[in-house]
């Protein structure tokens, strides 16, 4: 390894709290060059690089700290740049749809105002139906007669109740 790519590693380790560019070239002669293999190490195999154990949990517990946060940024950002790609399919999908859909609206509705419409003229044609054979023409009475039938004592009558007094 060149003496430049241990310099940028060991640069990228100074990003950890905790860890100088004298600390960071231990790490790096001990082969753990990146902010996850320091997390994954642990402080005893930090200890065993010539840190000394105080520092070494320390540090190995702010490289796990820094590595969750870069793992969570990168799984963010992976699923934001999915997003970007699959939004212009997503909306041309979503527009090929819409006029199927639109026309599917249109046929519910105009078959909801057809049922609506049938429901309604048959209420009024009952209705019409119902008036009609309620009201009889006074031609229909009993016997074709105006007045009380032949049945109808005197003292029902309105007239015999209204002499009586």
């Amino acid at each position: 390894m060149g003496s430049t790519q241990k310099n940028s590693k060991a640069g990228k380790l100074t990003a950890i709290p905790g860890v100088g560019a004298a600390t960071a070239k231990k790490l790096v002669d001990a082969k753990l060059d990146s902010v996850s293999k320091v997390a994954t190490a642990g402080a005893a195999k930090l200890v065993k690089a010539g840190i000394q154990a105080a520092l070494a949990k320390k540090i190995a517990a702010a490289a796990k700290k820094l590595d969750g946060a870069s793992k969570t940024t990168k799984k963010t950002t992976a699923a934001a740049k999915k997003a970007v790609k699959a939004a212009p399919k997503k909306a041309k999908e979503a527009a090929k749809k819409a006029p199927a859909k639109a026309k599917a609206t249109a046929t519910k509705a105009k078959q909801a105002t057809k049922a609506a419409a049938k429901k309604t003229s048959d209420k009024a044609k009952n209705l019409a139906a119902k008036a009609k054979s309620k009201a009889k023409p006074k031609s229909e009475t009993k016997g074709g007669k105006i007045g009380p039938s032949r049945d109808t004592p005197l003292s029902k009558m309105a007239w015999f109740k209204n002499a009586k007094k």
